[in-house]
Formats: structure tokens, sequence, C-alpha cells
């Protein structure tokens, strides 16, 4: 905002110094043609009717400068209001279409905010046993559309879920994400193991995606005591013991992106790890991981662990949201979709219960 009241002014700043100076310099140095950047910067901002009044007070302010200057009805001056009228309507007609690609900008990321929306429904605020939070954070308002996606289902096979981030920007992405959760949330049903879950998303892709296009995720099923996780090259799940120690949960082996399977030895491995009562677990995507303060520091996920132990999840993930966007100092540069899982102390499995409800999306 501050930027914008600064390039509003600018024009006016600039024509009053070109005013300033002409003055100063006395009759011998002529800098009234400069006078023909005011029009020049108002188009940079302003609309067409702005363009045109400030091509107006240019000219207002040529005129009597030019009495001054005794060039009042010469060559020189005439040119001068010739280069500024010319500039005027130049300037009249950028700001035109300055303002109709803005207009077409604003309504693709409207149906492509609107595709994210849709795809991405609100997760349940319980989930069997777990009590489940979200946060998702937009990027700034200069960045595209991005492609983070996250699903949690309870199905016969138990509490599970999908988070995932598309390589790339814009639609493409946004319709690259349709294709991973709709198949997702197919072979969630389907499938008794991730592992198949996972090529069933590999084969769909593999008709989808481009050569050198891929999708980080990762899926993960809950049992009784434990997670099942099978990791697509995605930054690992931070898990939190019920006594607030926190670690990185990173596979065994190093799996491949989803629509790169081809090019590794084999498919990703599922590994499981504990998950008991009072532990909590937080998958993210790499907006958050990657997010630098103005020192170029990344955003220190692990040591601020402390504020997912809160007794509430989604008061949890709030205050790690705050934290994340006061690291960075302001809008995050990329979209940053955080999931927590929270399974609470004598919790018991089993209902496959599912509450409805809206989690709070901030941004």
């Amino acid at each position: 905002m501050r930027s914008l009241r600064v390039l509003r002014w600018l024009p006016f700043v600039v024509m009053f110094g070109v005013a300033l100076t002409d003055v100063l310099a006395g009759r011998s140095l002529v800098f009234l043609p400069l006078l023909t950047l005011g029009p020049a910067f108002a188009s940079v901002s302003g609309g067409v009717r702005r363009t045109a009044m400030v091509g107006a007070v240019a000219l207002a302010i040529c005129v009597p400068m030019a009495a001054h200057n005794d060039l009042l009805f010469t060559w020189e001056n005439n040119l001068t209001v010739v280069s500024i009228a010319g500039v005027t309507a130049a300037s009249m007609l950028a700001a035109r279409l300055r303002l109709q690609r803005e207009r077409e900008l604003a309504s693709v990321r409207q149906v492509a905010e609107a595709a994210q929306r849709v795809l991405l429904r609100p997760v349940p605020r319980r989930a069997g046993d777990l009590r489940v939070a979200l946060s998702y954070t937009s990027a700034a308002a200069e960045a595209q559309i991005g492609g983070d996606l996250y699903e949690i289902v309870t199905t016969p096979h138990g509490v599970r879920l999908l988070i995932g981030d598309v390589q790339g920007k814009g639609l493409a992405a946004v319709e690259t994400a349709a294709w991973v959760l709709g198949a997702f949330r197919e072979a969630a049903y389907d499938q008794a193991d991730l592992a198949d879950i996972g090529e069933r998303l590999e084969v769909s892709l593999a008709r989808h995606l481009g050569p050198e296009q891929f999708v980080t995720a990762i899926i993960a099923e809950v049992g009784d005591e434990e997670l099942t996780l099978v990791n697509f090259g995605h930054p690992p799940p931070l898990l939190v013991l019920a006594g607030g120690e926190p670690r990185t949960v990173d596979p065994p082996e190093g799996g491949l992106p989803l629509g790169l399977g081809a090019f590794g030895p084999g498919s990703a491995k599922a590994h499981r790890v504990p998950f008991h009562g009072g532990d909590r677990i937080l998958f993210v995507t790499d907006g958050v991981i990657e997010a630098r303060n103005t020192s170029g520091d990344f955003y220190p996920l692990t040591e601020r662990a402390g504020l997912l132990t809160r007794d509430d999840p989604q008061e949890a993930l709030d205050a790690l949201r705050a934290d994340l966007v006061s690291h960075a100092g302001g809008p995050l540069p990329d979209d940053a979709a955080m999931l927590l899982l929270h399974r609470p102390t004598g919790a018991h499995r089993g209902t496959g219960a599912t509450e409805s409800g809206r989690v709070h999306q901030p941004g």
C-alpha cells in the first residue's frame, strides 16, 4: 500500500521538481520538456482519467513557466506543448491497456481460487479418535496460484490422509491437483495398502503429467498405536510426542515424487512410526519450511514445535501460522498448507465416526 501511494504522488512530485529546477536554473536553461515525465509516470499506477488530469496539470505548469522564460508561442515551447499532449495521449492508452490486463488477470485468478476452494474441501474437525486442524495460507497477492493439496477421509481401512505439492503454478497446477485428489479419494476406499494407493496415483498421473512434471506427496494411515506413511519426495512431517519432544519423521528410504516413478529403482516404501495418546503430527508443504526472514534464514519449524502443544489443535496451528508469517516479515512467497493430527490421551479408535465442521483457513 505504501508503494502504491508513492506511485500515485510521484507524477506531481516530478513535475514540481522540474518546475522548481527550471526557476532556479534561470532563463539560460529550459527544463520544461521534462514535464512529460508526469503523465508517463501516471500511467504506471493511475487510470485513464487520472493520467489525463496529470497531463492537464503538466500543460498548466508549462504555460506560465514558458511565459516566465519569455518562450511563450515560440517554436521551442510549442514543441514542448505538443510533446506533453502526445505523451499524455500515449500514456492514457498505456493505462487503459494495463487496466484491461489487470482485470483479465484478476478474473483468471478468481477462477483458479474458486477451483482450489472446490478441490480443497474443508477437512473434518474429527476423524475417528483424532482431532484435526488445518491452516492454508495463500501466497502474496502478486504470486501465482499454487498447487498445494490435502485431503483426509475415514475409510473402512481407517483414517487416511494426503498432503502434496504440485510442481509449478497457475491453472495447470490446479488441474494437476484435481487429478491427484480425485485419484486419491477413489483409491483410499478401494485399496487395502498405502503402497497400492501410491501406484494408483502414479498410473493416473502418468497419463496426465508431462515428462518433467511431478507432485511431492505423503500418504498416511492412522492405526491403533501407529502411523503408516509413504513419502513421495515430500518434506517429512513433524511428530510432537506427548511430552513435547519434537522429531522429524524421515522415511528410511527416499522415494521419488509422483510422476517420476519410472526413473527410480522401485516404488516408495511404507514405514511405520508410533502414534500414541497425546501425540501430535504436523504435515506441511514446502511453503512452510522454505519461508525465509530478511536475513535469508529458513523457518525453524522444529524449534517452534512448542507452539503445537496447546490444548486446542486449531489454536495451536493458528499460533504456528502467525509465527510463520512473523518470521517471513509479511506475505509468504509460496502457498503454505499445514495439517495437524492430535490423538487425545485415552482416546480409543474404532468408531469411524466423523464430525463435520469447517476448519478455519487463514489467508
